[in-house]
């Protein structure tokens, strides 16, 4: 379903019982990021999204951990289950798993012209820009966090960072913090891999000298989430929140800046980046749980700040897991696995669990069918996109809950013979990874845990799983009240 605005998200989820408004004054100081970790680390009764009013010396309200549970997660993406996203991407480019590689490429073409159908759409005006600065605007103005004590300052932790490739004109939506330097600049942490630093890299290139980058701020939540989705450059992430929306993404010219920006959004902050510019930016509490160290990054000079009349403005905390991003990032994982499958057809499930924080640890479902074959899913997997930076990947059996990690353990440790079924490699890792000695490369390991038979060049016998008969098990079910156990 398509949201009018993030306030109609927020009058769903407080009609629901998932959003508490509290009254009393708070400090965007330390203040607000205590309280969002205590009740996103709380039980589901207690973990809510958050709308503070009385921002100490702000006008406008904060809204945080709208996406921190797979409920509210999947109302913000159109769906009442985060397993829906899956099914729904797989009714599209199914019925018949396609099995030769020019299959594939061609239900991928197929896939495209149906997202283009719900291509964003250009509009003459928008609730964003109801007020409009463009004489000394300053971030002042705006609630920006400070999330933990040893931040380099204020960060924006929610943006939808919108710029365009100087060659082809093609737009790329990132989710980047922002650290604010001062009221008219903003520290731009794009990383290496991501789509705003290669539209930085082809800039440099070409000698421009200016690129233009437009900060938009809420908006419908399938928006805001789109900008994390890690797309191929020739997707654009606003078709894809029209996909998930029903209907397309409506987009109004900036005011100072030529590229467009949600019309639904509460803020949007326009400038331009110069790409021969750096500055220190950090250190910032990550979600790693660690403090990514001070580096030298792009700035983004302001032009102008527009907002509608009565913004909240969204943000969110990341730091030790779980946190609200986590949620953020299972809604990827659900809607991304056909996509997977799509070229990885024998894997059935996977799991990014939050003690990995996205990157470090992704846990595989599959049903094995030749010598090698895990190995080639586990390369195969290392050779997608941004899935180049996981670092570690364990494959199990066809039987085994991906989702319960006791049971993924027990496997692991009790099938794995350490000196044959690993996989040690080196290549690209996470800009944020802290053990790799060098910056950006790294170690990786893939772990086969299946159960192994003579296509691993196993020649014991594989011992057969402890299993109750199905008929004691009826009968028990049965005579369970009898025993009086629960009484």
């Amino acid at each position: 379903m398509a949201y009018k605005d993030l306030h109609a998200f927020i009058r769903r989820l407080e009609k629901a019982g998932e959003l508490v408004r509290i009254r009393v004054p708070v400090s965007a100081d330390l203040e607000i990021t205590e309280i969002a970790d205590r009740v996103m680390k709380s039980p589901p009764e207690r973990n809510k999204a958050l709308l503070f009013e009385k921002v100490r010396g702000h006008d406008m309200p904060v809204l945080i951990n709208m996406f921190g549970s797979p409920r509210r997660m999947a109302w913000a993406l159109g769906v009442e289950s985060l397993e829906d996203l899956r099914h729904r991407l797989a009714r599209l480019i199914k019925p018949e798993m396609p099995q030769s590689w020019g299959e594939k490429f061609r239900r991928a073409a197929e896939l495209l012209p149906t997202l283009r159908a719900l291509g964003p759409k250009r509009v003459n005006k928008g609730i964003c820009q109801e007020v409009v600065i463009t004489d000394a605007p300053s971030l002042d103005a705006l609630p920006i966090l400070t999330c933990w004590p040893k931040d380099g300052g204020r960060y924006i932790t929610l943006p939808q960072v919108i710029t365009r490739d100087p060659r082809t004109g093609r737009r790329n939506v990132g989710m980047y913090r922002l650290q604010v330097f001062d009221e008219r600049t903003l520290g731009m942490h794009w990383q290496i891999h991501k789509g705003g630093a290669e539209h930085e890299r082809v800039a440099r290139e070409e000698g421009v000298e200016r690129i233009p980058v437009a900060v938009a701020l809420g908006g419908d939540p399938a928006e805001i989430w789109a900008a994390s989705a890690p797309l191929p450059p020739d997707i654009d992430e606003y078709m894809l929140a029209g996909w998930l929306r029903g209907k397309p993404v409506e987009l109004v010219p900036c005011v100072t800046q030529p590229l467009e920006v949600p019309a639904d959004a509460e803020i949007v902050i326009e400038g331009y980046v110069d790409p021969r510019e750096r500055r220190l930016e950090g250190p910032f509490g990550d979600h790693t749980g660690y403090y990514t160290p001070p580096e030298p990054y792009p700035v983004m000079h302001v032009t102008a700040i527009t907002h509608r009349k009565g913004a909240v403005y969204p943000t969110t905390v990341v730091g030790r897991p779980p946190m609200e991003d986590y949620w953020m990032g299972k809604a990827t994982e659900r809607l991304f696995l056909p996509l997977l499958q799509l070229f990885l057809p024998e894997v059935l499930d996977m799991n990014m669990p939050a003690e990995g924080v996205f990157h470090n640890l992704l846990i595989v479902k599959m049903r094995k069918r030749y010598p090698g074959h895990v190995r080639k899913v586990i390369h195969g997997i290392w050779g997608l996109g941004l899935m180049m930076l996981t670092k570690a990947i364990v494959v199990v059996d066809d039987w085994v809950d991906v989702h319960d990690l006791s049971e993924v353990a027990w496997q692991v440790l009790g099938n794995v013979d350490w000196a044959r079924d690993v996989i040690v490699s080196e290549g690209p890792v996470d800009a944020l990874d802290h053990a790799s000695y060098r910056p950006l490369f790294g170690g990786k390991i893939g772990v086969d845990a299946t159960a192994k038979d003579e296509r691993d060049g196993y020649t014991r016998t594989w011992p057969e799983r402890i299993e109750m008969s199905p008929e004691i098990k009826a009968l028990v079910d049965r005579r369970w009240k009898e025993y009086g156990i629960d009484s």
